[in-house]
């Protein structure tokens, strides 16, 4: 798998999420609009390890590491971590929707396939996730 097949999933589970949302799937909505989130993030891991090449520096070589589901650790792993902090408190400083978008989106876990979840709950994510200007995914996008 490559970023260009991490970006194409990207959007294509953006697309399922919308199509569950309309069919009234809230559960599954809310697990696949997450996991569109994931794929972007991997797309920058992927964009990291081309960058850098640290892939191949084995004294920090944890390829195991990217199997993550967690955001955080995809950040991370990413180099993005800065970049986030700092987009946060631009956010916090300007008043737009980042922050309570991010906060919204990093609530989501791969787990959350085996839970209920209401229509505002799936509602809300997807919107976190693509609102524009201030969704989640159009920060990741610049990374990616």
């Amino acid at each position: 798998m490559n970023q260009a097949d991490l970006q194409r999933m990207t959007e294509e589970r953006l697309r399922d999420a919308q199509a569950l949302l309309a069919g009234g799937r809230w559960e599954f909505a809310y697990y696949t609009a997450g996991y569109s989130v994931e794929c972007a993030l991997k797309s920058c891991v992927l964009a990291r390890m081309i960058e850098t090449g640290w892939v191949f520096d084995e004294a920090n070589k944890k390829v195991d590491d990217c199997r993550t589901h967690s955001f955080g650790k995809l950040i991370e792993i990413a180099g993005l971590k800065e970049e986030r902090e700092a987009r946060l408190q631009a956010s916090t400083a300007t008043g737009d929707e980042f922050a309570r978008h991010w906060g919204i989106v990093n609530l989501w876990e791969v787990t959350s396939r085996y839970e209920s979840k209401t229509e505002i709950e799936a509602k809300t994510l997807f919107a976190a996730i693509t609102d524009e200007p201030d969704g989640v995914l159009r920060w990741i996008r610049k990374y990616w």
